[in-house]
């Protein structure tokens, strides 16, 4: 990219080149504050220095503990500049899996945000006997705290400024020494079939995943985005940290993830990555915002949104538009589209993109009809974050793309997706046998998902290899399509799909707490809780009604013979649900057991 082989090479020229203009913005006290190039080299240089005058070596590990942040990127490009490794640990990790990660990445050095997460160090740190420094980003409630082997954000910058004095040339001498076969950054995978393992994604990788996206999803350097997913996933990493990087472009930093909705109207940015639950949480609050309008706003808005989907079902089609749906959609996208996506900040937005997990198709369908482009794209960590995605000129709803320029896919034994390309890992961190495992002989990486190609070389995914069902009937059953219709309702959160041995399908529910409660206080139906709401008669029929519409579409083996509502209220820290807020298949079905069990009893 321009010249750069690395990361750090990459970052080094950016800062130089770009100076004085804005790269990152972050909202203190109700302001957005803007932080230009030469903040970025300045803070990065002084952490590299401060690393390096606490024995940092080249592939040294330094994990991080925090929501996203400037500080967050600062020590990522400041580790890889100086040659070492950065991991991150997801904040909604205990204290035993964080004790697990710096263990298992025998990282050297920990930096936490807050007072918050320090204290799962503390309340851990007997396990973590090769940590030899932790760094605590915001000191607010910790004023008092004195421990030696904790110090502070600004004794690190302290410590950077005379190593920096002693060593005036080493940051861009380090900077010099990277290559592109060199190991920039651990991701850990989520760990649903086992413990975590890390992903070992080398400066090559990323710059190859990096180009690619340039080329084929490209952004500007006047483009806003908005970073809101956590920095140790790597799409965020590829979306607000490579990206921006290649593109020039400026990333705000949201201020949580309770905010995001607020902040993205705020920002209103030009680019928009999320994965689907946040697309479906959109679409959720709109559905609420119109069942809350006068029947003639209803009624506008409906005509609107059909006259939408009609012109979005030629766009689709690749044919022209008829000259009369073209003139009937500009009269109600002035008259309402163009408002609602004011409402919701993109009105300005040139690309939507989603991935991570699957996405409805109708939901595409949908955000087209209002004038929302929206991309779909497949990867993982072990491919950099890329393997496959819609482009504006190649777009197929229903698919998540044609393979990346320069990349291969073919379908390998049971329908699995294999994928070559120079953007495939290394290999897990200290685990030959696992790696040993995700490659086919011939070298190929498994990626686990089962899926087909069509003549036209895009590729659809119908699910996990390890989640299809079979049933006692022997019928092969992908569940990834009926639960992604489920979820295209605005009253259902996400389902599970359960029937493997069993003589018919079932399937456990999340409703959208927020939907459901506007429908029952709309109709004034009691509850006291979300327990309560979830075993109101009501609410099962509504559920009921929308598994009786969905059934419709399948076969009569795929259809779901019985349902239960998952009573209580999930986070990010609850184990059924990963940081991007996808059910765990096995976590689910072994803490629900009683649930799914009465249902064949």
């Amino acid at each position: 990219i321009d010249g750069c082989d690395t990361l750090p090479k990459l970052f080094l020229q950016r800062c130089r080149e770009l100076g004085e203009r804005t790269a990152h913005r972050e909202k203190e006290y109700g302001i957005w504050l803007s932080y230009s190039w030469n903040d970025f080299l300045e803070h990065v240089r002084l952490i590299g220095h401060g690393l390096a005058s606490l024995g940092l070596q080249r592939g040294d590990v330094v994990s991080i503990l925090s929501e996203d942040n400037k500080e967050w990127i600062y020590f990522d490009l400041a580790t890889q500049c100086m040659g070492g490794v950065m991991s991150g640990v997801y904040t909604t990790d205990s204290a035993s899996q964080l004790a697990y990660l710096v263990n298992n990445s025998q990282s050297r050095f920990l930096v936490v945000e807050n007072d918050e997460q320090l204290d799962k160090f503390l309340s851990a740190r007997e396990d973590m006997p090769g940590l030899e420094k932790v760094i605590v980003l915001d000191r607010e409630g910790l004023h008092d705290f004195h421990d030696d082997g904790v110090m502070f954000l600004e004794e690190l910058y302290d410590l950077g400024r005379i190593h920096m004095k002693n060593n005036p040339d080493l940051f861009e001498e380090e900077i010099a020494r990277s290559k592109p076969e060199d190991l920039a950054i651990l991701i850990y995978t989520s760990g649903t079939t086992g413990k975590p393992k890390g992903v070992m994604v080398s400066n090559h990788n990323i710059m190859y995943t990096t180009s690619v996206a340039a080329v084929t999803l490209p952004a500007f350097s006047s483009d806003e985005q908005v970073c809101f997913l956590p920095l140790c996933h790597i799409l965020e990493r590829l979306i607000s940290v490579f990206g921006p990087l290649a593109a020039k472009s400026t990333v705000n930093f949201a201020e949580s993830t309770e905010t995001v909705f607020d902040n993205v109207q705020e920002v209103s940015p030009h680019i928009f990555t999320a994965v689907p639950r946040v697309w479906e949480k959109i679409y959720s609050r709109i559905s609420i915002m119109i069942g809350d309008a006068t029947p003639f706003g209803r009624w506008a808005f409906n005509r609107a949104v059909a006259t939408g989907r009609k012109r979005a079902d030629y766009l689709f089609k690749g044919k022209p538009v008829p000259f009369l749906t073209a003139i009937h959609y500009r009269f109600w996208d002035h008259l309402v589209l163009k408002n609602l996506r004011r409402m919701i900040g993109m009105d300005r937005l040139r690309r939507g993109t989603t991935g991570a997990a699957p996405i409805s198709p109708d939901l595409i369908r949908w955000y087209k009809s209002i004038g929302v482009d929206l991309y779909e794209g497949y990867g993982m960590s072990e491919s950099a974050g890329l393997i496959s995605l819609n482009t504006v000129e190649h777009n197929r709803v229903g698919s998540v793309g044609q393979v990346v320029p320069g990349g291969a896919l073919r379908i390998g034994d049971g329908g699995e997706i294999q994928y070559k390309a120079a953007n495939v890992f290394q290999g897990y961190w200290r685990d030959n046998e696992k790696t040993a495992e995700t490659f086919t002989p011939d070298g190929w990486l498994r990626t686990g998902d089962v899926g087909e190609i069509d003549p036209e070389g895009y590729l659809r995914i119908t699910g996990r290899l390890k989640d299809i069902i079979i049933t006692a009937g022997g019928k092969n059953i992908t569940p990834a399509e009926i639960e992604n219709k489920l979820k295209f309702s605005p009253y259902i959160s996400d389902a599970v799909i359960i029937g493997d041995g069993r003589k018919y399908l079932t399937c456990l529910i999340m409703i959208d707490q927020e939907n459901v409660e506007k429908y029952a206080q709309d109709r004034r139906i009691p509850f006291g809780d979300f327990a309560s709401l979830c075993a109101a008669q009501e609410v099962q029929d509504l559920i009921a009604g929308i598994i009786d519409e969905v059934n419709r579409e399948f076969a009569r083996v795929e259809q779901i013979k019985a349902f239960r509502l998952i009573n209580i209220l999930l986070t990010a820290e609850d184990e059924e649900l990963t940081a991007t807020m996808k059910l765990k298949r096995s976590f689910v079905e072994k803490k629900h057991k009683a649930l799914i069990d009465n249902m064949y009893s």
